[in-house]
């Protein structure tokens, strides 16, 4: 299927209201050409409100949408150029899944000739050869969310609007189709608006990340940016476990900083650029399961060291997954590839965690 000329899509200050309840709250954001940008939060946050803005099924309160420098507040859906796929399947039952690719092609008048070969490359870019004479009912779940992707695509949309199309199936055909779903993009160069809740989807395929909560666009970022360096203690728990604590800054070195935890711990980590810290304030600060390194002898130049008792063990093939409630009586979460033969670390024994200083996340307390 030929590269599409690809469209920049810019959101100023929109605001969507439903009776009492703002669902969109004043959000801002801009996606470049031929990117891959993705819509993360929980239910309720008001992400799939904004994708159904952006298609114009919804009318902002406030704000305006531009495709590159064209403003599209006051166009119908239908004439945006958006190509949609949806949670649930949205096939026409009735038709074959040749009919159902060509059905936007017949909509928009394209000759006979061009609808046969952008069907056929369609086809072939989902992996849906030799399906064409088939019904939806005679295909798989992982099947039809192809054909609604082909569907979408093959009208060569200014913009492609995904809303969680791949919650419905199952988690080893998430995974695969989320891959296949990011390498077709990259074929057609699409700029591609994609909304989930998943943490992992959303990591694993995006160029860029805005995650959304209560309305409001939190923190906008790369997929390593959102993960590691999350602004907030809500976003880091959102994206990802950890353990978090909170603590007082009792001194600032050059580009580290001492935070002294409520057990009298003093914990060592990195500025973070951006981040106003002063001596005496009050941080959050936290750590994801993989960061930290579990030692049974403790070496007195580790950084940052936790002892404590293995309060739970949990094996999940490639990992071992530890809780340790240390000495001040709190849980941390620790993982660790799995050994090939197991017995050390059991539960009641005891150990010590240590975590490096550049994997310390930190935040401001009440946000």
């Amino acid at each position: 299927m030929t590269t599409v000329s690809s469209t920049r899509l810019r959101i100023e200050n929109i605001s969507v209201n439903f009776t009492d309840v703002v669902a969109v709250d004043n959000v801002s954001l801009i996606v470049e050409p031929g990117e891959f940008f993705t819509l993360l939060g929980p239910s309720g946050c008001g992400k799939t409100t904004l994708l159904r803005t952006i298609a114009g099924f919804c009318n902002q309160n406030e704000g305006n949408i531009y495709f590159n420098d064209r403003l599209v507040d006051s166009l119908p859906a239908h004439h945006r150029d958006t190509g949609m796929v949806f949670q649930n399947y949205a096939v026409f039952p009735h038709l074959t899944v040749w009919q159902n690719v060509e059905y936007g092609l017949k909509a928009r008048r394209v000759p006979k000739q061009e609808m046969s070969v952008r069907v056929k490359e369609a086809l072939r870019l989902v992996d849906l050869n030799g399906y064409e004479d088939r019904k939806p009912s005679q295909l798989s779940g992982g099947q039809q969310q192809r054909v609604v992707v082909a569907r979408a695509a093959v009208v060569r949309p200014q913009i492609l609007l995904m809303d969680e199309p791949l919650a419905n199936l199952d988690a080893k055909l998430r995974v695969r189709l989320r891959e296949e779903l990011r390498e077709l993009q990259q074929k057609l160069g699409i700029t591609t608006i994609y909304v989930t809740h998943d943490q992992d989807e959303a990591l694993s395929i995006s160029d860029r990340i805005a995650v959304m909560l209560k309305g409001k666009v939190n923190q906008i970022g790369s997929p390593m940016e959102i993960y590691r360096l999350p602004v907030t203690k809500n976003i880091a728990e959102f994206v990802g476990e950890g353990t978090f604590f909170n603590g007082n800054v009792i001194k600032i070195n050059d580009n580290q900083i001492t935070i002294k935890l409520k057990d009298g711990t003093n914990l060592v980590a990195n500025l973070i650029s951006g981040l106003k810290i002063s001596e005496g304030q009050s941080v959050g600060l936290g750590f994801r399961p993989h960061d930290a390194k579990i030692v049974v002898d403790p070496i007195p130049d580790l950084e940052n060291i936790l002892c404590g008792t293995v309060f739970q063990k949990m094996y999940f093939g490639g990992i071992v997954r530890y809780k340790v409630e240390i000495n001040s009586g709190m849980l941390v979460q620790v993982e660790e590839f799995s050994p090939i033969r197991d017995g050390r670390n059991n539960e009641k024994e005891k150990i010590c965690v240590s975590i490096p200083s550049d994997r310390l996340m930190l935040f401001p307390i009440g946000e």
